[in-house]
């Protein structure tokens, strides 16, 4: 995108809203899979942390970078279960894209819609490698604001064609009953997770309380299914009965994350899992029997959102889906930026040096 340094393309909400929609949801849910997978494959490339959390008792503040040594990115994001009850969202997020060369931002853009978007992305890409090929039906045992994302990811990815809702509050599963009408899914709304799993081939569970929770029972996950674990994403909060981990083939995105913050926090340290960049290179197996149970323990890594930034810096030329932020102070002598303050008093009549 031709542009001058000091002016940073920005995709407010709105913006946001409008290129999406524009694309097709679920062509930019599989189009940032595609990125996703790319970016994995070329992962010893991409400098790696666990994201950088400020916890408190009502939620969590994180910041979430990396770079593939020619771009840098971060996503600034929050999670706060309690708003809900206050009418807010528990999810917000903002991101930027920079040129590692000049440290320049080339892109600022929301991220509270684009996280749901890679989110499942992410979840339906794994599961493309991991679950039942035959797959066609999905439990989804909370439906909230990820749900339907979920459910029209592994629609497009997948080829699921059924999904059978289950939330403890009625309204947000009629609520997803809604939304996801004329999808091309087949959605039932279910009393139980007993009822949300049967038949199921995939497991999805996204819950949003800060505690360790069992919502789903040992019981409830029979041989060949695929589980995909995505509400446990801080330490204290989880979703999966122990026990269903110990019989479980556990993929996960980045170790040294999952390990504090995943379904893994439950077990020991050194308790074997698979990193999914490995299954996507060809280094590591995915699914090997059709008995196996095999889970994505999903807590969210920086690579991901890096990809997501990555791909919406490039759907942006052409189109009118962005502003232009005078964000830089760049000045045409680099070391006068006190000159440029002048100037602008100068230009500016009704504004004067103090």
């Amino acid at each position: 995108m031709t542009r001058k340094l000091n002016v940073v393309p920005f995709v407010s909400v709105d913006n946001m809203m409008k290129l999406v929609l524009h694309l097709g949801v679920e062509r930019v849910m599989t189009e940032i899979a595609a990125c996703i997978e790319a970016d994995f494959r070329r992962w010893p490339l991409f400098d790696k942390t666990p994201r950088v959390a400020s916890h408190s008792d009502v939620g969590v503040i994180e910041l979430m970078p990396t770079s593939d040594g020619k771009m840098y990115g971060f996503k600034y994001v929050n999670g706060h279960p309690k708003n809900m009850r206050e009418g807010l969202q528990t999810v917000t997020a903002f991101g930027l894209l920079a040129d590692v060369n000049t440290g320049y931002p080339i892109l600022l853009t929301e991220m509270t819609i684009l996280t749901a978007l890679r989110t499942a992305a992410m979840s339906a890409l794994a599961a493309r490698h991991l679950a039942p090929r035959d797959a066609r039906t999905m439990a989804m045992i909370g439906n909230g604001a990820q749900a339907e994302f979920q459910a029209l990811a592994f629609h497009a990815i997948c080829g699921i064609d059924t999904v059978r809702l289950y939330d403890i509050d009625p309204v947000a599963t009629e609520k997803c009953l809604r939304n996801l009408k004329g999808s091309g899914l087949t959605a039932i709304a279910c009393k139980s997770p007993e009822e949300a799993v049967e038949g199921a081939g995939i497991i999805t569970t996204c819950t949003a309380d800060k505690q360790y929770a069992t919502i789903l029972t040992d019981n409830l996950v029979g041989a060949g299914v695929h589980v995909n674990a995505v509400g446990g994403d801080c330490p204290g909060k989880t979703e999966l009965h122990r026990d269903i981990l110990l019989r479980s083939s556990i993929f996960v995105e980045y170790p040294p994350q999952t390990r504090i913050e995943g379904e893994i926090q439950q077990l020991a340290p050194d308790h074997p899992v698979t990193e999914l960049w490995q299954v996507m290179t060809g280094a590591a197996a995915g699914r090997t029997d059709a008995r196996q149970i095999t889970l994505f323990d999903s807590v969210g890594f920086a690579i991901e959102d890096f990809s997501a930034l990555r791909y919406i810096h490039g759907q942006l030329q052409g189109t009118g889906f962005f502003e232009e932020l005078d964000m830089i102070a760049d000045p045409d002598e680099p070391r006068d930026l006190y000159g440029m303050l002048l100037r602008a008093s100068e230009a500016e009549p009704g504004i004067s040096a103090a």
